[in-house]
């Protein structure tokens, strides 16, 4: 997710950049949306290539991409648990990642604990992926919250944001950023909360909890990707989606919900219980 609220432009240009965000958006998210109403191999196929475009940038955003064992080896890796979690296989893909994370540690010729990190991020967002969408029975209701959550947060905070202003959340790290747009990210997530107990999926209160939960874990995600591209002077993780920049600007937000929503959804109901420990109390 980029920065909620761009910084200053001209009127001309500043409605240009916002044409090209919701262009991108209107291709990107009913592809999201159909591949997680469609699950199986589909979704795992979708996040799969996600995983493998964050490991990819991430080794850009650090300086190690020109490292092509670590390439090579992380994103087969990747690719390898992703065909295991399409089989249902959790317990070979853990392992098959964790001797992922072995490979590139030892191949990594610099910057090792960043490009484990790295990894360890991809992974993360492949398996909370799978796992909230594998439950059966609650699934799809959970990630398609977790999918409008983070949407909500991001254009809540970006309207807020150009047209509240006032202080700055965390200048340092992302100096457009202020503390009407988390609020006002905030503000909408819960509305999608509501909205989801209102059509009867779910109680109003651990609804609008878990929203705001949510909402305050992809706001964070979102700080944490900018706080590692300052700490490696980059602004833009990659230029692959056009007013977003790359996979990690945009998916940064939602890789933060989706292991919080997956972490969570284990503690109460378990691997195999995921969605339905999100939505049902």
């Amino acid at each position: 997710m980029s920065d909620q609220e761009a910084a200053p432009a001209g009127g001309g240009q500043d409605q240009r950049n916002l044409l090209t965000r919701v262009a991108a958006a209107v291709v990107l998210a009913p592809v999201a949306i159909g591949a997680a109403y469609a699950g199986g191999v589909i979704w795992i196929a979708l996040v799969t290539l996600g995983a493998a475009g964050l490991l990819i940038e991430w080794l850009m955003v650090t300086g190690s991409a020109r490292d092509l064992s670590v390439v090579g080896n992380g994103t087969a890796a990747l690719a390898l648990a992703g065909v295991c979690l399409a089989l249902r296989w959790l317990d070979a893909a853990l392992v098959v990642l964790a001797l992922g994370l072995a490979c590139v540690m030892v191949v990594s010729a610099g910057r090792r604990r960043w490009t484990a990190a790295g990894f360890l991020y991809a992974a993360a967002a492949l398996l909370a992926s799978a796992l909230v969408r594998l439950d059966q029975s609650e699934g799809l209701v959970a990630l398609v919250l977790v999918l409008l959550v983070v949407w909500a947060t991001d254009i809540g905070g970006y309207f807020a944001g150009r047209s509240i202003g006032g202080p700055k959340l965390w200048p340092r790290v992302s100096p457009n950023k202020t503390f009407a747009g988390a609020i006002g990210g905030l503000v909408a997530s819960l509305l999608v909360a509501a909205g989801f107990a209102a059509l009867g999926l779910g109680k109003v209160i651990p609804l609008i909890v878990l929203g705001a939960c949510l909402s305050v874990a992809s706001q964070l995600g979102d700080l944490f990707e900018s706080a590692v591209k300052r700490r490696f002077g980059v602004k833009d993780s990659s230029h692959i989606i056009p007013g977003h920049g790359g996979l990690m600007d945009r998916l940064d937000g939602y890789v933060a919900a989706i292991v919080m929503a997956a972490i969570f959804g284990i503690l109460r109901g378990g691997v195999d219980g995921v969605g339905r420990a999100l939505m049902v109390w």
